[in-house]
């Protein structure tokens, strides 16, 4: 089932998604709705992975000082390269 709604947006915006639209031979709402569709998948999941990290936390499952440490120098030697 799909439910049609109103979206505002203004010159710029619409006429860049018109020349996508016309780039990509799709139409302007099939490009709407996929935008929308990936932002809401993509949050929708940042925020599972958040909540499972707070509860994690709430457990008392944090990573050890020892790993925080393999951590932090391997990002150094990633940052301290020539």
């Amino acid at each position: 089932m799909t439910a049609a709604f109103t979206i505002r947006l203004d010159d710029e915006t619409l006429a860049k998604l018109d020349a996508l639209a016309a780039d990509t031979d799709r139409s302007r709402n099939w490009l709407a709705a996929k935008a929308i569709e990936n932002y809401v998948e993509l949050n929708a999941w940042q925020i599972d992975q958040i909540k499972a990290g707070l509860a994690e936390a709430d457990r008392g499952e944090f990573v050890s000082e020892a790993d925080l440490d393999a951590i932090e120098a391997e990002i150094q030697a990633k940052i301290d390269l020539p």
